[in-house]
This record gives C-alpha cells, structure tokens and sequence, in this order.
C-alpha cells in the first residue's frame, strides 16, 4: 500500500499525482479528450448554459457586478440580462476557453494541471489570479486558451463562488457533454465508453 503523507498534498504536481493514481486517469483518456470535437461541443454547451443560470434568481445575480478584467457596462438588475449583454459575452469568452482547454490540454505537462487548479481557485475568494489573457491564444472556435497568467487579482476583492453553485453548473455542463457523445452516430459503443469516462475523470 503507498503511503501518502496529507502534508505532501499541498504541493500541486504530488496532488495530481495521487490524484491521477487514484481514479486512474491514463494517457488514454487524455488521448480521448483530445479527440473530441472542442468546437462543435463549446458551442453546444455555452447557450444551454446560460440559459439555465439566467433561469434562477439566484444564479443569475452572480453576473450582475463587474467581472474581473471587464471594463465596459454591467447590467443593472437580472432583467437585463441576456446573451448579448457585452459583459455575458466577455463571461462566455472565458467559459468557452475553459472547455476548449479541458477538451485540448496535454495532460502530461504541469501547465495544464496549473490551469484548472487556478480556475478553481479564483473562484473561492483567493487573489493573485487574472481573469483575462496575458497573451491572446485564439482556438477554433475563437476564443482565448491561455487565461489566467497573470498577478491581476491581487489588489481587487476577493471572487467567491459557492461550491454549492460550481457544483450544480459542472454537473449540468457534464449532463450536456454525456447525452452529446451518447447520441453521437458516429461513435461507436467503445469509443462512447471511452469518451464518457475520460469526461467523468477530469470534471472532479
């Protein structure tokens, strides 16, 4: 039985290492992820998205005040809000470089693991990360990858997001994702296998 020390676990390549043991995330899967269609599957996912977090008071309110790296105007209350907002569009920019990394990362280099965890962790209250692009990466679907590499938060408030409400989005984005590669008929029923545990493995 490996002996994992909790202390070791703050040091973000031994997690992904233990992490990457535990659920037995392989080369393959990575290879599986980066077969996907990022382009076809972004857009699928962006206005189901919004559309549901516009659906509930709660969840809406969130996009009311300024985002980080957002200049132009905010809406004044949740009746303005709508897909062509120009701050929604900025917010859509962001979520649409998030899957296209997910889907395109190389899993093999720390850079990628470092993405995720500074995602995560921009949205518990922790400063020191930026909400926009030091340099502009423009994907297939034209939107920027390469977000959050720059100290830009460290002097502006804290962004928190309840887990509560990242939880029920990324399951929602997930449910998207699963019935998109299920329904496929292209695939077959081994690669739909591999495709959906692949997605199961880096949504955690």
């Amino acid at each position: 039985m490996p002996h994992i020390d909790p202390a070791s676990l703050k040091d973000l390549p031994t997690r992904i290492k233990y992490l990457r043991d535990f659920i037995e995330f392989t080369p393959a899967d990575a290879a599986t992820l980066n077969a996907a269609a990022a382009a076809p599957l972004t857009s699928l996912v962006l206005d189901a998205v919004y559309a549901k977090v516009f659906s509930f008071d709660i969840t809406a309110a969130a996009f009311i005040p300024r985002h980080t790296g957002y200049e132009g105007a905010t809406p004044a209350g949740v009746e303005e809000l709508s897909l062509d907002h120009p701050q929604i569009k900025f917010h859509r920019n962001f979520l649409a470089g998030y899957i296209v990394k997910l889907l395109s990362s190389d899993y093999e280099k720390d850079a990628s693991w470092e993405y995720l965890n500074k995602v995560g962790l921009m949205h518990t209250g922790v400063a020191g990360f930026a909400h926009r692009c030091s340099q502009y990466f423009i994907s297939s679907v034209g939107v920027c990858t390469d977000w959050i590499r720059l100290p830009y938060r460290a002097k502006k408030p804290g962004l928190r997001v309840e887990y509560v409400h990242i939880g029920m989005l990324l399951g929602y984005i997930q449910d998207i994702l699963i019935n998109a590669i299920l329904t496929h008929p292209a695939l077959d029923i081994e690669a739909k296998t591999a495709s959906v545990r692949a997605l199961n493995k880096v949504r955690i």
